[in-house]
């Protein structure tokens, strides 16, 4: 057993400059299309929502099959560089061609593209550090991506703000080209392609060892697996109660008189994000040590009351403080759901594939609460839109709370503080 090369290392500190140049283009700046659609293009919550369903049925059929594919290809450099293309190309057509159906075809196109990052990252992740690492690598990212959001947001604000909302796209394809350079300098050498698609060590060890039959389960195997069966159901509800509510601030800053929109979706994001930065590492290195439910329950708790503090007032300097709750929310669900996925199908073969069909699922619930948040704030107004979801928050807390077993088996070393595992080159 020896410690990765030099050469590995370069691939690990690509891969940290890969998470913060692709939360720009994933989720630093899109956010702001929704205040773009709004005060920009004057659409109301309506035609907004239904923008944004479609795109995300997209990435709701997208997210399986892509999950598959990223288990079966080794090339997965090629499929962050494609999606980042995708995203370059679509983000100058919202801007370029601003109607209904180019802004619609451009979304959905963006979509697909992002549900190639998650898997593909995650794999990589796997891939280079294993199991015994992948705690401390997993909250490494989601720290690295919060830092990356903290960033764009913050660029993407002041570009809105002092030059124009549509320069913020032009802003994400220049980003596009970040992530394809940070793609192309990590090693396809250094990524364990066994480790990667969910194999275990014995596995990977029979391969080196000349041994040519590969040890991958059915697909069938995943779904006889109640546990994950359940976590998808807390998935579903988690995302269905979370997915609107920035959007539904965005529109409420967007109506808000004084103030520049921009700017305060900005402070949003980077509210949260700042709170993220260090919950990362946090999390990932409490997870290598304690149970997982317990520490993803918070997660589930502070999402209810975050809805219901939205009600109580539109001033935007109060809106911007409860985001703190957003990024203790999304930032543990960001960790412990590739935690927990790679726990249920360690040996498997299929952890993208997993990864996948639990996307799928989250899809899913984002679309509903983007499509129900929108119909109920044009019918009853926004107050009514949060405190539905607070409802559905509820509902997630509870079955959460009640069905959601334990994951976390012992066995997997942790090798060294900097969380980085050891092999055999």
């Amino acid at each position: 057993m020896v410690t990765r090369s030099v050469t590995h290392q370069g691939s690990l500190k690509a891969l940290d400059w890969l998470n913060v140049f692709l939360a720009d283009i994933q989720g630093g700046v899109g956010p702001f299309l929704v205040v773009y659609l709004t005060s920009s293009l004057h659409w109301n919550p309506s035609q907004v929502g239904l923008v944004m369903t479609i795109s995300g049925l997209t990435g709701v059929i997208a997210q399986t099959p892509i999950g598959g594919l990223v288990d079966r290809l080794r090339q997965k450099r090629s499929l962050i560089i494609l999606a980042a293309v995708l995203i370059g190309i679509s983000s100058i057509a919202t801007v370029t061609s601003p109607s209904f159906p180019v802004i619609t075809i451009s979304q959905s196109f963006c979509a697909i593209a992002g549900a190639f990052f998650a898997p593909t990252i995650a794999a990589i992740s796997l891939g280079l550090v294993g199991r015994g690492g992948i705690e401390y690598r997993i909250g490494r990212n989601q720290t690295l991506s919060s830092s990356g959001n903290v960033a764009a947001a913050m660029l993407a604000g002041l570009i809105g703000h002092f030059v124009a909302q549509a320069a913020i796209f032009y802003f994400m394809a220049l980003m596009s080209v970040a992530v394809i350079v940070c793609a192309l300098k990590i090693r396809k050498q250094d990524i364990n392609y066994r480790l990667a698609r969910g194999g275990d060590e014995q596995e990977s060890k029979e391969i080196e060892d000349g041994k040519e039959k590969v040890n991958v389960s059915k697909f069938t195997t995943l779904l006889s697996d109640r546990r994950l069966l359940i976590f998808a159901v807390c998935a579903v509800l988690f995302h269905f109660a979370n997915a609107a509510m920035l959007p539904l601030v965005g529109e409420v800053l967007a109506h808000h008189k004084g103030g520049s929109p921009t700017l305060f979706m900005s402070a949003c994001i980077v509210t949260a994000q700042l709170v993220m930065i260090p919950l990362g590492i946090l999390v990932g290195g409490r997870a290598s040590k304690d149970q997982r439910k317990p520490i993803f329950l918070i997660a589930f708790l502070v999402l209810p009351i975050r809805a219901v503090l939205y009600t109580l007032s539109d001033n935007p300097f109060f809106l911007v403080s409860v985001q703190l709750l957003d990024g203790v929310g999304g930032g543990i669900f960001g960790v412990m759901q590739l935690l927990v996925i790679a726990d249920l199908t360690k040996g498997t073969g299929h952890f993208n594939l997993a990864q996948g069909a639990i996307g799928t699922a989250v899809g899913i619930g984002a679309s509903l609460s983007n499509s129900l948040a929108g119909f109920v704030a044009k019918s009853a107004g926004y107050n009514a839109s949060f405190l539905t979801m607070a409802a559905i928050a509820t509902v997630a807390l509870i079955f959460f709370w009640f069905f959601m077993p334990e994951t976390k088996s012992t066995g997997y070393p942790v090798s060294s503080e900097s969380g980085l595992a050891t092999f055999r080159e």
